[in-house]
């Protein structure tokens, strides 16, 4: 009798541990219901714009994924020259201070894209097409599959399916693709979208008269990864077999506007071919262009062609990055020499950066002489390489030394379109054309904010703060007199840190909390102190 007592109750015990296993962890914690206010308002506003009826200059942005400041030659000196890059500030102006509101893709983009906080509209995590299902699975990641410095995150609550498919860019947010358009641009995107691959989010519904590229955070740049032109670096990081393991499936397949397409050649070169015949087809009209090229985010693929030229390179990991970069700078190259070509530059403003820092955990890159990269709010994640040229308008070599970010894109773009943006709603960038037209040279912004989940920074005149509330550890840095965030002065001026602190919290205080949550925390060490990141 005991004995079978005893049996009963391990097989209800092990029912329930299966239960508890099994148990499906999406809530209706993080469901998604779109302001038909906010909705409503943007329609209004954006049917009160008019059409232009004299000749707007033509705007075109390239951005790349993942470059760091110090990976191009204008900053830096990296292993290789990037020439074409280069000249766009040196015919035009470079930032010495450019930053993007995020240290990763998807937020990064957002913000720029509309001009506002991506905390303002809750996009501050990476949004994600596949979470744990249950605790099985969950422990399965956190202790056999996730590696090193990725951690999966202890959360045990993730969306539901139909709210899933609505995370990214809400509807009710005003991209300036959307305000363009209605102005009369034509307009267009050529490359990485990553803000969402729902219905409502989409480049088609966004303002975007012609895309051709993808909705991932990542795709491969050769689809056959057989092909003897092609040299493909794989990487020992959690993220990287996911990353070949998709390819070019579901939401990394190419597009052309709505249908997918198979592509044969090499992505960098293609991305550059299309916006060339994008210019081809409105040269004579208004256009709006926006270029978010995928290198060099991995997947480190790249052609043989370059790939051999850089054979005083001993590391193959470090020969594929700087080969890929190589022929990004040629892909821009291309762009502008096109440009040029049609005599379009004199009414054609081109601003190029990047997305984030380098990605320190690819090995290939290390965004030195700035501390961290890619997923940090130090200098190298957050500093990145920020150029302008518009010929006859902006001067030859000029240079600001002044913070800037990536928002000011969004205000300048509005003020050159001649379109103002609606009162009922707060932009957070400045227009750039005082600096860019009239050598203005005192700072556009008082005080520059970052958050992520725990992680928090905020840049006020030449102090800099950050504190990671999952480690607990902290730094003060005065990034003008120590740019490489050397010596933390976090013990040694309280006064400031209080300062800083109270600034972050009252721009905190106009954030709404983030839409869906995150799924990793990225550990990165500053000597033998971790600072975590969330994705």
């Amino acid at each position: 009798m005991k004995r079978s007592s005893l049996f009963i109750s391990v097989i209800v015990l092990s029912i329930a541990l299966l239960g508890y296993g099994f148990w499906p962890l999406s809530s209706k914690k993080f469901e998604v219901t779109f302001d038909k206010a906010k909705i409503e308002e943007k329609q209004q506003y954006l049917s009160s714009i008019q059409q232009a009826d004299s000749a707007l200059p033509n705007i075109v942005i390239i951005i790349a994924d993942d470059l760091g400041k110090t990976d191009i030659s204008l900053y830096g000196n990296p292993p290789i020259k990037t020439p074409n890059i280069d000249a766009i500030g040196l015919k035009g102006m470079t930032f010495r201070e450019g930053y993007i509101t995020s240290p990763i893709c998807a937020p990064s983009r957002a913000g720029m894209l509309t001009g506002r906080y991506q905390q303002r509209f809750g996009f501050e995590y990476q949004p994600h097409d596949r979470y744990p299902k249950n605790r099985i699975e969950m422990f399965v990641y956190k202790n056999f599959i996730a590696t090193g410095d990725w951690l999966v995150a202890d959360q045990v609550e993730f969306p539901l399916f139909q709210d899933m498919v609505k995370n990214g860019m809400p509807p009710s947010e005003i991209l300036l693709s959307e305000i363009l358009k209605q102005r009369g641009y034509r307009t267009g995107i050529l490359g990485k979208w990553h803000l969402g691959a729902g219905e409502h989010a989409i480049p088609s519904n966004r303002g975007f008269d012609y895309q051709y590229g993808f909705y991932e955070a990542y795709s491969l740049y050769m689809a056959d990864t057989s092909n003897a032109d092609v040299v493909n670096q794989r990487h020992k990081d959690f993220s990287d077999p996911f990353i070949w393991g998709k390819g070019r499936s579901g939401n990394c397949a190419i597009r052309r506007n709505h249908d997918v397409i198979e592509e044969e050649f090499y992505l960098t070169d293609r991305i550059a071919e299309e916006a060339n015949a994008f210019v081809d087809r409105n040269k004579h009209q208004p256009f709006f262009m926006y270029v978010p090229f995928l290198a060099p985010h991995t997947p480190f693929q790249a052609t043989k062609a370059y790939y051999d030229k850089l054979d005083f390179i001993e590391d193959r990991n470090k020969r594929v990055y700087n080969a890929m970069i190589w022929q990004l700078d040629d892909a821009v190259g291309s762009i502008i020499k096109h440009l040029e070509e049609n005599g379009l530059m004199e009414n054609t403003i081109v601003f190029f950066l990047s997305d984030n820092g380098g990605a320190t955990y690819t090995e290939a890159t290390d965004n030195a002489p700035l501390k961290g990269g890619k997923f940090t709010n130090f200098e190298g994640g957050l500093n990145v390489p920020f150029m302008v040229r518009w010929d006859g308008h902006v001067k030859e070599k000029s240079s600001y030394s002044e913070p800037v970010i990536s928002m000011d894109i969004f205000s300048t773009a509005l003020e050159l379109a001649g379109v103002k943006y609606t009162g009922k709603r707060k932009t957070d960038g400045a227009s750039l054309l005082p600096v860019l037209t009239d050598s203005f040279q005192k700072p556009m912004h008082d005080v520059l904010c970052w958050r992520s989940g725990y992680n928090r920074a905020i840049r006020y005149g030449d102090w800099k703060l950050i504190t990671d509330g999952l480690s607990g550890n902290h730094a003060l840095y005065n990034v003008r007199t120590d740019k490489e965030e050397q010596k933390n002065l976090y013990d040694e001026k309280p006064d400031i840190v209080e300062q800083l602190l109270k600034k972050h919290a009252a721009w905190e205080s106009e954030m709404i909390d983030p839409q869906w949550p995150r799924v990793m925390d990225y550990r990165w060490w500053d000597g033998d102190e971790p600072y975590y990141f969330p994705l």
